[in-house]
């Protein structure tokens, strides 16, 4: 299966958004691991196999299954701690989400695509809906990896930039400038079309 159509699996008929979000990421994730032979919990960022996973696409229990549990880098688990501590609730789904945000975020595309979603508007509303004190902070909109690795930096007294203040960065349009682009599930759907 492609990574669309595993995306259409999983959300079958379910209209919502947060088995968009699961369905976007576990989707690329899922193709990532065949392609690696890894265990997809490792390419989407959770542990084992959680039963919120297992309960909203119970019919992809054994895609979703397996691996034990992860070994993060040290960059991730800061990010992992930034994102929980920055949660509305410390409920289950942000904890799964924690986990595959900060997973997914040291893949090399802007987050949003590497989360399988189709624009940064829903990264937006994502952040909005899950760690909205943490998505408050980022008042001057600027990407989501920069503004992470800003605000982690800052915890550990490092200094990040050299600039005064961003507005005289020379480097502005490398944090703030669109973030436009192909999902990379479309992307994929098409150079399977053009390969078929």
């Amino acid at each position: 299966m492609t990574p669309d159509e595993t995306y259409r699996w999983l959300v079958g008929d379910v209209q919502s958004f947060p088995v968009h979000v699961l369905a976007s990421t576990l989707a690329l994730a899922l193709a990532e691991a065949e392609a690696e032979h890894r265990p997809v919990n490792e390419t989407a960022g959770y542990d084992g196999a959680p039963k919120m996973l297992l309960q909203w696409f119970p019919h992809a229990v054994k895609k979703l299954s397996g691996g034990g549990a992860l070994v993060r880098d040290e960059d991730e688990l800061c990010l992992v701690d930034l994102l929980l501590r920055g949660a509305n609730t410390g409920s289950e789904m942000e904890r799964l989400l924690a986990g595959m945000i900060a997973r997914r975020a040291q893949r090399p595309n802007h987050l949003w695509q590497d989360l399988g979603l189709r624009n940064r508007g829903e990264l937006s509303k994502l952040m909005d809906d899950y760690f909205a004190p943490l998505a408050r902070r980022n008042t001057s909109d600027m990407k989501w990896k920069k503004f992470f690795s800003r605000l982690i930096c800052r915890d550990a007294s490092y200094t990040l930039c050299t600039a005064p203040s961003c507005g005289e960065c020379s480097d502005y349009d490398n944090c703030f400038n669109e973030e436009s682009g192909e999902s990379l599930l479309a992307h994929l759907r098409k150079s399977a079309e053009h390969a078929a």
